[in-house]
């Protein structure tokens, strides 16, 4: 079944983002994940909060993959950089069977 995350982002600083953008994707793809959506500004369509200024949505095929992708971005020091130049949320979504 397959797992996603839901990423909110703010981005606080530009330079160091473009540091983590630039090796992220090929962590994702190392661990099975693919963008569903990349960097869009979400449209709020019902919110009691404001939106975020970017969103992404990645596809993994297992929690498994999910997990092993998470404590690799933290262990190679990708969580430094990301934390450093965003505020953000991510949430993990258990898909369903079709």
């Amino acid at each position: 079944m397959s797992v996603y995350l839901q990423i909110d982002i703010e981005i606080v600083d530009m330079p160091t983002f473009q540091t983590y953008i630039a090796r992220i994707p090929e962590l994702i793809g190392r661990h099975g994940g693919r963008y569903l959506v990349k960097g869009v500004t979400p449209i709020v369509v019902e919110s009691q909060d404001t939106a975020p200024s970017r969103s992404v949505l990645l596809e993994f095929p297992s929690r498994a993959n999910v997990d092993a992708f998470l404590a690799e971005r933290h262990a190679s020091g990708l969580l430094d950089t990301w934390t450093a130049s965003t505020r953000a949320r991510i949430l993990l979504l258990e898909g369903i069977e079709p």
